[in-house]
């Protein structure tokens, strides 16, 4: 990830909402590239680092949070949970898809390609941006927490619509940094737990119809 100043790597709106945190985004910069010098890779790509940072501020209506990015060199792209073109779907992004089929009757999609959600105001971010490939979690508790952290509590403080959808423990542990946002929650799409709750919680009609009753447009869901 090069040393640019924050207003040529995010879009503007996030370039003002992640101001105070401009000196830590600098850090793991600096962070990323000693990793490089030592010969050590990370992922995504460097361009993808702050991807979920260049879909517009304001747009946001709904929020998917993930833990960090997929360890497997091709599959992250800077958006959790979704996958480049072409990549086959993960086993949590094959649940989800499972739960998106069953909740909107929508068939399955083609690819793993979540972008046209960020079109459509969604943000998909990680807790933690990059990771170490083979090694997930590598990278977490290194600084990324402050950022998104950032990034949470001012979408919050906007007033504009916001629902989150929150899957697993550490999502939900986030709460406290979205005062009066309602929440829709269940445990992670992950195999492991999956089966505890997350099949047949509805997350996208739940989060439509907290947008509808308050007024705000729903998220078109369907994917290709």
């Amino acid at each position: 990830m090069a040393a640019r100043p924050l207003h040529e790597t995010v879009e503007a709106g996030w370039a003002e909402a992640l101001a105070p945190v401009a000196d830590q985004i600098a850090a793991m910069g600096a962070f990323l590239r000693s990793e490089v010098a030592e010969g050590r890779t990370y992922l995504p790509a460097p361009e993808n680092v702050l991807r979920a940072f260049q879909q517009p501020f304001h747009d946001v209506r709904v929020l998917i949070v993930g833990q960090d990015p997929y360890p497997t060199p091709g599959h992250p792209v800077g958006l959790s949970f979704s996958v480049a073109e072409g990549v086959a779907p993960p086993r949590s992004l094959v649940n989800i898809f499972r739960e998106y089929s069953e909740d909107l009757g929508h068939p399955k999609p083609s690819g793993g390609d979540l972008t046209p959600w960020t079109e459509r105001g969604v943000l998909l971010l990680n807790r933690a941006l990059t990771v170490s490939p083979g090694k997930p979690g590598s990278h977490r508790g290194k600084g990324w927490e402050q950022v998104t952290a950032q990034a949470i509590k001012a979408l919050a403080a906007r007033d504009e619509p916001l629902v989150a959808i929150l899957w697993g423990r550490d999502a939900r542990d986030l709460r406290p940094l979205m005062p009066g946002v309602e929440c829709v929650e269940s445990p992670h799409p992950s195999p492991m737990s999956a089966d505890r709750g997350f099949f047949g919680s509805k997350p996208f009609s739940r989060a439509n119809e907290i947008l509808q009753r308050k007024g705000w447009e729903p998220i078109d869901w369907k994917l290709p």
